[in-house]
């Protein structure tokens, strides 16, 4: 389906509680307007307008759409085929043969999986890495699909990859320019670019330190994973004299407010404060850490040092959900075993969800809030399931007790992309279809 007109961005989303998301915490019983790609008034009773569609919100909560800062949508396609496995062996028997056997339809396929998946449950803005080849196809899914997205190539010139995935350096690059003259920002400014090396060890530290000038010169973000596995980081030091990940992507000039890197679990004390320095963005994929066995990344040792944080469910073979409130609970509960039951309280670990997450895609001062002249990018939650209330704030219901099932609404750029719990673009039967065919038609030619 065509992207949309103006004329079907007008709302007016009644009688809910509106959770701002300000620094004050406000909750108040408001009517929010919508025209266009903006919210123009939040207030309580506000009439109908022109052509608006009054949506009803009562007994709902309305809050800003969940951001996720590390995806793949490339890997929605191989839920359930790399479990019980640690990174390395999880990426080299696996998920690099997979990646390396997709085609555009296949891949294509599992963007919008993933797509749908992410929107059904209140996400609505995605960090993306992609896989090596044709990764066109996963920005035409994000054009159509309707999710905000910085995204990018997947980029690995080391000498030890896998062939199906080897480039050269310089192919590298001018395929990632390429696609960043195409797609930064395409759809209004909805979706930009963003340089995606996948990580030191499948890089040359001459792509690193092109990628670095590269994204300084055009600016554009860098998206990368970083101590994510002990045996990573080892091998790491050994490589770079002793140096930890971060000091030595920071090295490559891997660095500053536009860089993302996901994981951050392992870290020696000097490389929390360049990050801090620096104001270099973590993405923390608990469940993907967890279920991998890389370990727990001390997020409340993060935040209280002035770094960054924000939240990522990671691909969905290594989770197998990519699922804003798994992410978020299992956020707040994991750490308070070492720091104690008042670490990451729910109201934080909201934050971080939507926010924290805004500002790394650089819009902090416009999306992450309900408040006029914020970018409508926008959730509908009906907190009536027998396991979501009756008491306690709304931020506790979000992030302890609430799952995807309470999503009834959502909005992108002022789009409904979401209607009663159905997508408005997509079928998701046909969607589930398609990928079990792409699937199997991958798994021949990788042989997993």
């Amino acid at each position: 389906m065509a992207a949309g007109t103006a004329s079907d961005r007008a709302w007016l989303l009644r009688g809910g509680d509106v959770l701002v998301m300000d620094d004050a915490g406000t909750v108040a019983r408001a009517d929010v307007r919508v025209r266009g790609q903006r919210i123009v008034a939040v207030a309580p009773g506000l009439s109908r307008e022109g052509d608006e569609v009054v949506v009803d919100a009562t007994g709902c909560v309305i809050l800003p759409g969940f951001v996720q800062t590390h995806i793949h949508l490339c890997q929605t396609l191989f839920r359930n085929l790399a479990d019980d496995l640690s990174l390395l062996e999880w990426l080299k028997e696996r998920i690099w043969p997979l990646e390396g056997a997709h085609d555009r339809e296949s891949l294509r396929a599992s963007a919008e999986l993933g797509i749908a998946e992410l929107l059904l449950g209140g996400t609505t803005a995605i960090v993306d890495m992609g896989t090596v080849h044709h990764t066109d196809a996963i920005f035409e899914a994000l054009a159509e699909g309707g999710l905000r997205a910085v995204a990018g190539k997947c980029m690995m010139d080391a000498p030890d990859v896998p062939a199906s995935l080897a480039e050269t350096t310089a192919a590298s690059l001018a395929e990632s320019r390429r696609l960043a003259e195409r797609w930064d920002g395409a759809e209004g400014g909805r979706i930009r670019y963003g340089y995606a090396p996948r990580f030191v060890l499948s890089c040359t530290d001459e792509l690193m330190r092109e990628v670095a000038k590269d994204a300084a010169e055009r600016g554009l973000w860098v998206h990368t994973h970083s101590s994510e596995n002990r045996t990573e980081v080892d091998i790491v030091r050994a490589r770079s004299g002793g140096q930890g990940n971060v000091a030595h992507l920071a090295g490559l000039g891997l660095r500053g407010p536009k860089t993302v890197l996901a994981h951050c679990i392992h870290l020696d004390p000097e490389e929390v404060l360049e990050l801090e320095a620096a104001g270099t963005r973590v993405s923390h994929c608990v469940s993907s850490n967890l279920k991998l066995g890389s370990g727990v990344a001390n997020v409340p040792g993060l935040l209280a040092a002035g770094v960054h944080v924000s939240l990522g469910a990671d691909g969905a073979p290594c989770n197998n959900r990519m699922c804003a409130f798994t992410e978020m609970r299992t956020a707040a509960l994991v750490q308070k075993p070492v720091h104690g039951p008042t670490a990451m309280p729910a109201p934080e670990v909201l934050r971080l969800a939507t926010r924290a997450g805004a500002e790394v895609l650089g819009l902090g001062d416009e999306l992450g809030q309900v408040r006029p002249g914020f970018l409508a990018d926008l959730q509908v939650l009906a907190l009536d399931g027998l396991g979501d209330g009756p008491g306690g704030d709304y931020a506790s219901r979000v992030v302890y007790a609430a799952t995807r099932s309470a999503v009834r609404d959502v909005f992108v750029d002022g789009h409904r992309l979401v209607a009663d719990r159905r997508l408005v673009r997509w079928d998701a039967r046909e969607i589930a279809k398609r990928a079990a065919a792409r699937l199997a038609e991958v798994r021949k030619r990788a042989g997993v």
